[in-house]
């Protein structure tokens, strides 16, 4: 059985005073929850003040993104064992604000989670199609390709003990969000492509649903058969809403 995983991604946003306040409100909300994992992963600069308020807590604590590379002369990058060593359990990966905003193909994006992995930190592997996509029906074909280049780089047990996060492009931070039966479909075909490679895998491995998730639509959205949870963008940002939202996992 699957415990749901509920992030936050904060994305660009806080100032240490409302990141302070946001984060013991999620700290003290957790207190309730049982059977729901949670994490929450704040701008890099805000890494440590998270952590510091997380401590002996039952959230977790990720960055956003990662450097292919772990040291060197990367002028404003973060390499994975400076998350880590800041005590971050996760790193979002292939975030689709990565991918078309700055630029990173599937195989960069694959070469960050074999880093992310090796370092011991947890990948959260994004992945999703654009609107065009999806009215060309490619929606599968494009899923298959980005998790394909990451079995390319790490072979047929990439996945173990990592997350996958499908988020449809065409509905992150747009309001619209995919019906609970069409994300199932796509997140049932995710897991039928994995299990093709490696079929214990495709059964642990959690999948998490992105793309404006919110507290009206997550009970339906999480009690799917193969959506194991959700990566959340504004709704994290409120912690009331958030602690809403991980209600829905239990």
């Amino acid at each position: 059985m699957r415990t749901p995983l509920v992030a936050g991604n904060w994305k660009m946003n806080g100032s240490r005073e409302s990141v302070k306040e946001l984060i013991n409100g999620v700290v003290e909300g957790a207190k309730s929850l049982n059977g729901v994992e949670v994490a929450v992963c704040p701008s890099t600069i805000h890494i440590a003040d998270v952590v510091a308020v997380t401590a002996g807590s039952n959230v977790a604590v990720g960055s956003q993104d990662a450097c292919t590379e772990l040291k060197g002369a990367f002028t404003g990058e973060t390499s994975i064992d400076m998350i880590k060593d800041m005590g971050c359990q996760y790193a979002i990966i292939g975030h689709s604000e990565r991918r078309t905003l700055y630029g990173e193909s599937d195989e960069i994006v694959a070469e960050k989670f074999s880093v992310v992995k090796k370092s011991g930190v947890t990948p959260i592997f994004c992945i999703g199609e654009t609107l065009e996509e999806r009215e060309s029906g490619i929606t599968e074909e494009v899923c298959a390709r980005q998790i394909d280049a990451v079995f390319t780089a790490e072979g047929d047990n990439a996945f173990e003990g990592s997350v996958i996060a499908y988020e449809p492009v065409w509905a992150i931070g747009t309001g619209k969000t995919a019906s609970p039966e069409q994300a199932q479909s796509v997140h049932a075909f995710i897991r039928q492509h994995i299990a093709k490679r490696n079929a214990d895998v495709a059964e642990k491995v959690q999948i998490l649903y992105g793309g404006s998730m919110n507290p009206a639509n997550a009970k339906e959205l999480i009690g799917q058969t193969d959506i194991d949870g959700g990566l959340i963008g504004g709704a994290s940002l409120k912690a009331d809403d958030f602690m809403a939202v991980c209600q829905a996992g239990q």
